[in-house]
């Protein structure tokens, strides 16, 4: 399967129907606003959650058409979650997706609201989803506000702030990222699951695999911080070092992380072994696509 190609393809849709989903650059009251907006949502990027989304719900025997609002309304959020990480405050970034970051081009304060305004629109966009037997707008809303809340995602981000400088133990590690990576890829595949009316066995192997995917994906990022380069990755490079971050990586070494990681998505793919096999191969190649994965 060429799932790169896959990826491709389902970015473009995406980005075709946020295009149509956001207010327009020059919207009023502020065309600064909405263009730094578009500034970080288009700015590229492998579109790994709203592939995730649609899968998900493949798996579960719906449709891409009933998904691709939330698939939207995850990358909408996504991308918030990357304009303030980039922030002085936070990961201090200049660089993202190959391209200076929101506040680089933006101003501080502008991109604080661009991800606000973001943050908002993607609610918006998950209360257009279609309601079935099962779930219906209010538990769609209701996933997505719980897993990058307090208790999850933006939990996790407040745990790797108070983990600079420290050395944490692999447990609180752990912690950090299935906060701050996996809470969002568990949205991503229970939303598109939801969407597609799932079982109760459905919706728990697909949260399994999803956890697994990621936290492998946030070893992985790891381990390219160390090893990549600005050119490839298309962002900085010695984050970690630099700010003095704990990471598994940094605890046990390159090879144990990557072993880790291997055995984290063989994981991922035991757990779908409860769907038919013929509609989850999709989401077993970009397992091992983004093992491998080189960016």
């Amino acid at each position: 399967m060429d799932i790169a190609t896959k990826l491709h393809e389902t970015a473009e849709r995406t980005e075709r129907r946020l295009a149509e989903l956001l207010p327009a650059e020059d919207a009023a009251p502020c065309s600064a606003l909405h263009s730094a907006m578009r500034y970080s949502i288009f700015a590229g990027g492998k579109r790994i959650r709203p592939f995730l989304c649609i899968e998900a719900a493949k798996a579960c025997g719906g449709s891409e058409m009933v998904a691709l609002d939330a698939a939207c309304a995850l990358e909408t959020l996504h991308t918030y979650t990357l304009i303030h990480d980039d922030l002085p405050c936070m990961d201090d970034d200049d660089l993202r997706r190959g391209r200076p970051t929101c506040h680089k081009v933006y101003g501080e304060g502008m991109a604080v609201l661009a991800g606000d305004a973001l943050l908002t629109e993607a609610f918006g966009m998950l209360a257009r989803v279609p309601e079935n037997a099962l779930y219906g707008v209010k538990n769609y809303v209701a996933e997505l506000a719980r897993l990058t809340g307090s208790l999850h995602l933006v939990g996790g981000q407040a745990l790797d702030l108070e983990g600079e400088g420290r050395t944490l133990t692999p447990e609180e590690i752990r912690s950090i990222y299935l906060g701050k990576t996996a809470a969002l890829i568990m949205a991503a595949v229970r939303l598109g699951a939801m969407s597609a009316a799932a079982s109760a066995e459905e919706l728990e192997a697909l949260t399994i695999y999803a956890c697994d995917l990621g936290l492998a994906f946030q070893l992985i990022d790891d381990m390219l911080d160390v090893t990549s380069s600005p050119e490839v990755l298309g962002k900085s490079i010695g984050k970690d070092a630099r700010d003095q971050k704990a990471t598994y990586c940094s605890l046990v070494g390159l090879d144990a992380a990557r072993a880790e990681a291997r055995s984290l998505t063989a994981s991922a793919f035991d757990s779908l072994s409860v769907l038919p096999a013929e509609r989850t191969a999709t989401l077993r190649a970009l397992s091992s696509y983004l093992l491998e994965r080189e960016y």
